[in-house]
């Protein structure tokens, strides 16, 4: 292989005094149906190929590989092309589908395990890779032997395996502002990852984030697009080595920077949603991960979630070929995030030829939609609809890496240097690293009369939710995908933040005492209280607005008792974003960001507790990569135009420094007097949201005009305009719903006294009881019984029922997490019709069913 230097990145950001930066810029659809319609979309904007860099990348394409790709090649199939084309989950295929397929590469996702057991041994995992590499290399079936390749989300360790090593989250390690320390924990993460014989890794996730409502602003580094460039380097540089010496060697894995692009900067901050930036933002704040990473010789990208300006990311030929691969001169391979490809327009995930189209080269298709996407794919392929030298472009570029990493002379993944070295699984110096960045990452935000540091000799208690609990301060991506379920004895060698107070003050003489609740059995002199988000990952984790614990303060009632016993207040605050906490800051004495420091908790009081003679035993280092919210409302980046945060970016005391933060902060809030109408189904159902029918257990999506489920059918017809309205004829029991994957914040709703509004026509006769409802995380739910209001409708008539949403919230919803805004449900025959379905602020003053004042 040959090497060449790196670009340099023209700065973007300039330093100022006082450590602050400031920003220098600011059945599917027929094919040709749906080229057209994304030509149009194209169309509507006006793009510029010179804003993006043309890239001098270190990792030059060499004679002998090329040629050795193209006699590879001209052996294989159409078959074993599209199959390196294809990445099924280990939950969806066996070793004998890999022995007939010959997959290019396949995947675990969160909380996917060897034979799904969450309690799974580096052995298991080492017995899996092994059985589906034999199985790719076996050519009795397929005639392939090509090996695969197994890719995992290690995004802090590898957090996927039991007693694993597990880093801080990215937002923690952006507030070390240490480059060098990220390359070590990425080279430590490497180790551990290629210990159970995997392969490839599905990091570093380069987002710069603009609204920290997303559920992922704890994956991203910073809101400083500079920060996020260096980062992506040295995290790239530690997986895959440096390329002029151990690239992708033997302790090495192939690195993805992700999500290409725009992920952190969708409308409102919505998981999936749209990114409307200009071209000239989408690259200078958004891409810069993309320059650090390809720069450091990233062998892969993974394609966002996300829309530019309308148009899905996974179709979008523009930025995908046009510019990552052609501008920017990027030759490994892009590969899809989870399904992505099946939310573009006129695609499904079984069925998407457009996003091999658009530049896609590796379709991540977990659940079975994997065989029929394949046999599409070939057929399109055959057809000519796909290009045969798209197919070939694609696997030239798949096979590229393979050979770059070596895995075509690679040892089996059993066979190799770290494979079964579990002694390296959460080894010792391995957590001395975690610890190092543990201690790196906490930001201390107040220090009235200098409290901290902890003199050891006190008698302290440790209180609140996360003081004891491992999995709270890991967050999520940790075991499971949620980082749910979790138990302190899922972390063999990890330690709690509570750990770590309790060796120090016994080591100095002092007492210490642990409580849940805040209850003590004699008056400490000092409380420290650990608490903050619980665990979440992507699209569960969105907020609207940040606000802790919006509506049921229970961390600050605690803060408040403790104030009013006389007891000096510590704050440790775990979360994966800055969150508007003025009351709880007003209600402590210190106060600390610890982010999600993961496995070692331990480490939080290395520098929080004194030595015994009350000295300084380590200070604090952490500065704010995110700017801190002066409001729930307040989306705040440095470079903005009115930049006025609670606490600047870059902010961050040390010992000795004067605490500046008032005591008297604001706590009210403002009434957000912006909320529109949320619409819910309005000749269409609307994104996110999917029309389900549910009966007999089963529950299916309405793909098409006519959908059938046991005891309930559905189907299109027209009111007003073409296909505007839903008819549905229950049988029987059964229920239909407007439903999402994930979770809305809908609290904003409920605080507004809106309701839910929805355009209604019975067609004969309604039964006795007819459930109108909502259902909510954690199984919750809550229904209306509307069949009064059914029965007194004159027969074969558009009318509008409403229903105060405060009725449902006294039913027990949770308008924190509503997966369903509306379900309609009976046991009994009825038709039914519905044209319009949407929130309406302040509609509960007038609403048919009402439940205010109750």
């Amino acid at each position: 292989m040959l090497y060449k230097s790196s670009f340099l990145l023209k700065p973007l950001l300039l330093a100022v005094s006082g450590g602050l930066i400031l920003a220098a810029c600011s059945e599917p659809a027929p094919m040709s149906a749906v080229s057209d319609k994304n030509a149009a979309k194209s169309a509507e904007m006006t793009t510029d190929i010179t804003i993006w860099p043309k890239l001098d990348l270190p990792v030059e394409q060499d004679a002998a590989t090329e040629q050795t790709i193209t006699k590879l090649m001209a052996d294989m199939t159409l078959e074993q092309k599209i199959a390196q084309m294809i990445q099924p989950e280990i939950r969806d295929i066996t070793v004998e589908d890999m022995r007939q397929y010959g997959f290019g590469s396949y995947l675990n996702g969160g909380g996917a395990f060897p034979n799904d057991n969450k309690h799974a041994t580096p052995a298991d995992w080492i017995a899996l890779a092994e059985a589906m590499y034999q199985a790719s290399v076996d050519d009795s079936l397929d005639g392939s032997t090509i090996p695969t390749m197994w890719g995992t989300d290690a995004v802090h360790g590898h957090n996927n395996v039991i007693g694993a090593t597990l880093f801080p989250h990215n937002i923690g390690l952006g507030a070390a502002h240490n480059p060098a320390l990220i390359e070590d924990i990425a080279a430590v993460t490497a180790r551990e990852v290629m210990v159970t014989g995997i392969d490839w890794v599905f990091a570093p996730t380069v987002a710069v984030v603009r609204d920290d409502r997303w559920g992922r602003t704890y994956e991203s580094y910073s809101e400083n697009p500079s920060l996020v460039h260096d980062y992506a380097a040295a995290i790239v540089k530690g997986l895959q080595g440096p390329t002029d010496q151990d690239f992708l060697g033997e302790q090495r894995v192939i690195s993805t920077v992700k999500h290409f692009v725009g992920d952190g900067g969708t409308v409102g901050g919505d998981d999936q949603g749209d990114n409307i930036a200009s071209e000239q933002d989408l690259y200078q704040i958004h891409a810069q991960g993309y320059v650090g990473g390809l720069q450091a010789g990233a062998q892969s990208v993974m394609a966002s979630f996300n829309s530019w300006h309308g148009e899905k990311i996974h179709g979008h030929k523009y930025l995908l070929t046009d510019v990552l691969k052609q501008r920017m001169g990027f030759d490994g391979f892009i590969v899809g995030d989870w399904n992505g490809h099946g939310q573009i327009d006129g695609c499904t995930n079984e069925n998407c030829a457009q996003a091999a189209l658009a530049g896609l080269d590796i379709y991540m298709v977990p659940t079975p939609a994997w065989k029929p996407l394949f046999n599409n794919l070939v057929a399109q392929a055959k057809s000519g609809v796909i290009p045969m030298s798209r197919v070939d472009d694609a696997v030239r570029r798949i096979l590229r890496v393979k050979l770059r990493a070596g895995l075509f002379d690679k040892p089996s993944p059993a066979t190799r240097p770290l494979s079964g070295k579990t002694a390296l699984i959460g080894a010792p110096e391995h957590r001395a690293i975690a610890r190092q960045a543990v201690q790196q990452s906490l930001v201390l935000l107040k220090n009235n009369d200098a409290v901290l540091p902890l003199n050891p000799t006190q008698k302290i208690l440790v209180t609140g939710m996360g003081a004891d609990n491992i999995g709270m301060q890991s967050g999520g991506w940790t075991i499971s995908w949620q980082g749910t379920g979790n138990s302190n004895s899922d972390f063999p060698g990890g330690s709690s933040i509570y750990a770590g107070f309790e060796q120090a003050i016994q080591l100095a003489g002092g007492q210490i005492e642990l409580s849940a609740d805040g209850s003590y059995s004699q008056k400490p002199d000092v409380a420290v209280v650990v608490f903050g988000e619980q665990p979440y990952a992507e699209g569960n984790g969105d907020l609207d607005n940040l606000e802790y614990q919006r509506g049921n303060k229970t961390d600050l009632a605690l803060l408040r008792k403790l104030k009013a016993d006389g007891i000096k207040v510590v704050s440790l605050f775990i979360s994966g974003r800055p969150l508007w906490v003025n009351p709880e800051l007003n209600a402590s004495d210190a106060f600390v960001a610890v982010w999600l420091p993961g496995s070692e908790g331990a480490a939080v009081a290395d520098v929080v507790v004194a030595k015994a003679d009350g000295s300084v035993n380590m200070d604090f280092r952490g500065k704010l990569s995110f700017s801190w919210p002066a409001t729930p409302h307040q989306h705040a980046n440095m470079g903005d135009k009115d930049y006025q945060p609670l606490l600047p970016y870059g902010y961050g005391l040390r010992y000795g420094d004067n605490s500046t933060l008032s005591n008297n902060l604001n706590e009210q809030i403002a009434a957000d007097n912006t909320l529109e109408d949320l619409v819910l189904f309005e000749r269409a159902i609307k994104a996110p949201y999917q029309l389900m029918l549910h009966s007999d257990g089963n529950s299916i999506v309405m793909e098409s005009s006519i959908a059938q489920s046991g005891n309930v059918t559905v189907r299109t017809f027209d009111k007003d305009v073409q296909e505007d309205a839903r008819r549905i004829a229950f049988s029987g029991p059964a229920k239909v719903s407007i439903s999402n994957a994930f979770p809305a914040d809908l609290r904003s709703y409920q605080e507004a006294n809106s309701a839910l509004v929805l355009q209604l026509k019975r067609t004969g006769n309604a039964p006795d009881s007819v459930l109108l409802g909502m259902d909510c995380a954690q199984a919750c739910s809550s229904t209306i019984d509307i069949a009064p209001q059914l029965q007194a409708m004159a027969d074969d008539s558009w009318q509008t029922i409403s229903v105060d949403l405060g009725c449902f919230a006294a039913k027990g919803a949770d308008f924190s997490q509503i997966f369903t805004p509306v379900s309609l449900a009976t046991s009994a025959p009825l038709i039914l019709s519905v044209a319009d379905v949407r929130l309406v602020p302040g509609g509960a003053t007038s609403a048919t069913i009402s439940c205010l004042g109750n």
